[in-house]
């Protein structure tokens, strides 16, 4: 499949997700995942001093570490690394024709696209960490990145803290729009999140969904003896400005990043 149908971008609309099955081959995602544990190992071609890390559980501290540049030790108890499109295999997968078409009919056929943030997910085994409900927005950006696309790169299950959303939601617009995270304060969880029932997406090994990023979301701890990795890539257009200053590689159109460009 290299693009979606009217019937899809419907579903997709009125729902804010949209599960697209495999869109990779065995041997690809294999090749992802063997270089994912590189780069937590520290063994990966990649240069660890732009790439950013954050450990799942650090000695005496209570929740995860900081997300700060370079490589923190070689452990597969990872819980976040940003900075993949730097990497030519991630690269590689993100520019797949099917997410280029998509992108395409989001920002329109000739615009640019950028990467906002490719990131790998991890929830080791009996570890990972419950993240609370929250709308993925960054309010130093002059506009809102609307889509990501999300790749199980293991089974996601209810077992092991697949993600859940509130179908629709996208519409409801910012229900927290002075919060620079986009996360929802206790009385908001209570006050949004009984209106539907939630959505586990669970996934088998490959599958992929894309997601709106107003679309409410959260996920829970895995209490399995295997970990739940993914790779999340927040596409918006290549005009977007920071006013942090940040900049974003393009990841389609003119100026687009270059594969081992790091």
């Amino acid at each position: 499949m290299s693009s979606l149908n009217d019937e899809q971008w419907e579903r997709f609309e009125a729902r804010g997700y949209l599960h697209l099955g495999r869109v990779a081959d065995t041997a690809a995602m294999t090749a992802l995942k063997r270089r994912i544990d590189d780069i937590m190992l520290g063994t990966a071609p990649v240069d660890y001093s732009r790439t950013m890390m954050q450990l799942d559980v650090v000695e005496g501290r209570e929740g995860p570490g900081p997300q700060t540049r370079g490589h923190k030790g070689a452990t597969l108890n990872y819980r976040k690394i940003q900075d993949l499109e730097f990497d030519e295999l991630f690269l590689a997968y993100m520019r797949n024709p099917l997410f280029r078409s998509i992108c395409a009919r989001v920002y329109g056929r000739d615009e640019p696209v950028a990467c906002f943030r490719a990131m790998f997910m991890n929830k080791p085994a009996g570890r990972g960490h419950n993240l609370t409900w929250h709308q993925d927005r960054w309010t130093d950006l002059d506009r809102d990145p609307l889509v990501t696309v999300w790749t199980a790169l293991d089974p996601a299950t209810v077992e092991n803290g697949c993600v859940k959303i509130i179908p629709g939601s996208h519409k409801w617009g910012l229900v927290n729009p002075d919060s620079p995270s986009g996360f929802l304060d206790p009385g908001q969880v209570d006050e949004w999140i009984q209106k539907v029932e939630p959505v586990y997406l669970e996934l088998d090994e490959g599958e992929v969904v894309l997601l709106h990023n107003w679309l409410l979301h959260s996920s829970g701890t895995n209490h399995t003896d295997l970990p739940r990795r993914a790779f999340s890539v927040c596409y918006m257009h290549a005009a977007t400005e920071s006013a942090r200053g940040n900049e974003f590689s393009i990841i389609f159109g003119a100026g687009a990043l270059a594969p081992g460009s790091a």
